[in-house]
């Protein structure tokens, strides 16, 4: 991507939403380091802690439709600087809990907190700066937010070492504080708030309210089925190698190869982002991840399957994450984006906290096979969805009306 002229302050902004978005989800992970901690000190099961993070996922979806009036009235801006402020009592809640009502309603709070500045708030950002043609830019954050978990897990195993997991909780609280309220404040440029104006003049074009309620509808399901695969795949994904065969240590081996693969493909697709629209990518990448399944299925868990499996899938799963948060930049302008955007983040972080439980439950119950046959069913689905949304594209024609 290159950055010439006004699109140049687009590179400070994406500075700012990745030193943020790299903390915000690498604190709001620490469960996976200081799981079995907290299980110990508060006499509460490692499956009851885990919860939480479910719990942060269900939070965020709840309150993004509730949300989307204030993105649009006071601006992305404002509403992460009051989420900053929000996640401070939330760590330092959790860092005083005592047994699950504290720890569950500090999950609460950081959820709350998430919902106004994690993803959905940094992509309505970055479409208020730069509109329709933010698709690289939100290409660009999820190539550095790809690693949060990379930055932080080791931090927070450190931390943790050194001052405890309830002491980690404070200088994470410190951390939203410190560092990303003035980051919001300074780093961000006040923008106007994206007020709706109809013109009486402005001639009828685009979508009739039926279908654009379809488009939006096609949109959320495509999103929705990927997100159920890739999401719960990202939980299970050791336990679905162990169950093909492998041992811990080579499942393990195997897995942390698809994060790696997984930025690669963000960075591919980065480097095209002037080229194609987040449909076009999610139809390509869409084909990779039912091949990656009927691969697995076929291959009787042998070395050369298991590593194709893990290439193809760490790349469709890479670029769909970039599909996801791009194609409503197909259909809406900087207004309706914010609206679309929040609304869609219901139903995603909804099956974010419960595609890990049904899939692992699958597993157990009835093998790997019956766990990548319903994953490749919805892979399907979701690619014939996007087809029927390619079609659905607006006309240049529209477009330029509509922005002019």
């Amino acid at each position: 991507m290159r950055f010439s002229g006004p699109d140049r302050k687009i590179i400070g902004v994406l500075f700012v939403l990745a030193v943020t978005q790299v903390i915000g989800w690498g604190t709001v992970s620490l469960p996976a380091i200081i799981g079995r901690q907290v299980s110990a000190d508060l006499n509460m099961n490692i499956e009851a802690v885990f919860a939480g993070s479910s719990v942060l996922y269900i939070i965020m979806g709840l309150w993004a439709p509730l949300l989307a009036k204030a993105f649009t009235r006071f601006g992305a801006r404002r509403v992460m600087i009051a989420g900053a402020v929000l996640a401070a009592p939330g760590f330092v809640l959790l860092s005083v809990s005592t047994g699950p009502v504290l720890y569950f309603a500090a999950w609460v709070v950081i959820g709350t907190a998430g919902s106004a500045t994690l993803t959905t708030a940094a992509y309505i950002m970055l479409n208020e700066i730069a509109g329709r043609s933010a698709r690289s830019a939100i290409g660009a954050l999820m190539l550095v937010t790809g690693l949060s978990s990379s930055v932080f897990w080791p931090t927070t195993a450190f931390l943790s070492e050194a001052v405890g997991w309830r002491g980690t909780c404070v200088t994470y609280a410190a951390m939203m504080v410190l560092v990303c309220l003035p980051f919001y404040v300074f780093g961000l440029p006040r923008q106007a708030p994206l007020v709706e104006e109809a013109s009486p003049s402005a001639p009828a074009v685009g979508p009739t309210t039926a279908a654009r309620r379809g488009t939006f509808a096609l949109i959320v399901t495509a999103i929705a089925l990927n997100a159920f695969v890739t999401f719960g795949f990202s939980a299970v994904l050791i336990e679905l190698l162990q169950a093909e065969g492998l041992p811990t240590s080579q499942a393990i081996a195997f897995g942390s190869m698809l994060g790696v693969i997984q930025v690669c493909a963000r960075g591919l697709d980065f480097v095209g982002g002037g080229r194609w629209d987040g449909i076009t990518s999610g139809l390509v990448a869409g084909i990779g991840l039912p091949v990656a399944m009927l691969l697995l299925i076929v291959g009787d868990g042998t070395y050369w399957t298991i590593a194709g499996f893990i290439l193809i899938y760490g790349l469709g799963s890479g670029a769909l994450a970039v599909s996801r948060a791009t194609i409503p930049l197909v259909f809406y302008d900087k207004t309706e984006f914010a609206k679309a955007t929040s609304r869609i983040a219901l139903p995603l972080n909804l099956i974010s906290a419960a595609s890990p439980p049904v899939l692992i439950g699958l597993l157990t119950r009835f093998g790997s096979h019956t766990v990548l046959g319903l994953a490749t069913l919805c892979s399907c689905g979701a690619l014939l969805i996007l087809i029927l949304l390619g079609r659905r594209r607006p006309s240049i024609e529209a477009e330029v009306l509509q922005n002019a």
